[in-house]
């Protein structure tokens, strides 16, 4: 697991942690429709945090195993029942009921868990196979001796 980020955040760090959140995961290997998707997810739960939760909250973002991961937390007092699901569109003249919609149909996976201490919403999506920070550029020459032989001769 590599943490890529882990903070708290309000209504006045929204701009920032968006664009934040965008550079790690294109650092990682996520682009275009995918990279907006998953941005646009993350900025959807925090944006609920801030609006329902007491204005405030913590993100974590992370990888592991070929995901990229987001970890919204708040200490509101739950999600009420029926929005969680997400599984109905909020009609078009509806205010409310659009971030966890959006965020259950953009992302490849999204887990809930919410009661009257907080909510936790956990973000993943699939990393492209062959990209991030590990993989990208040249891959090392590494140069083997084995007993009797020079530096990169290798007999087997």
């Amino acid at each position: 697991m590599r943490t890529l980020m882990a903070q708290p955040f309000t209504l006045h760090d929204l701009t920032k942690l968006r664009r934040t959140v965008a550079e790690q995961a294109e650092r990682c290997g996520l682009r275009g429709p995918r990279l907006d998707d998953f941005v646009l997810a993350v900025h959807e739960s925090v944006v609920n945090a801030v609006e329902h939760a007491g204005g405030h909250g913590h993100l974590r973002l992370w990888t592991v195993d070929g995901v990229i991961r987001s970890e919204t937390t708040d200490r509101g007092t739950g999600i009420p029942d029926g929005y969680v699901d997400g599984e109905h569109r909020p009609s078009d003249q509806s205010y409310t009921g659009r971030g966890i919609y959006l965020i259950r149909r953009l992302c490849d996976r999204v887990d809930f868990r919410t009661g009257p201490l907080g909510t936790s919403v956990r973000i993943t999506m699939r990393l492209p196979r062959g990209t991030g920070p590990a993989t990208r550029g040249h891959m090392r020459r590494i140069r083997v001796a084995a007993d009797g032989h020079p530096p990169g001769h290798f007999n087997a």
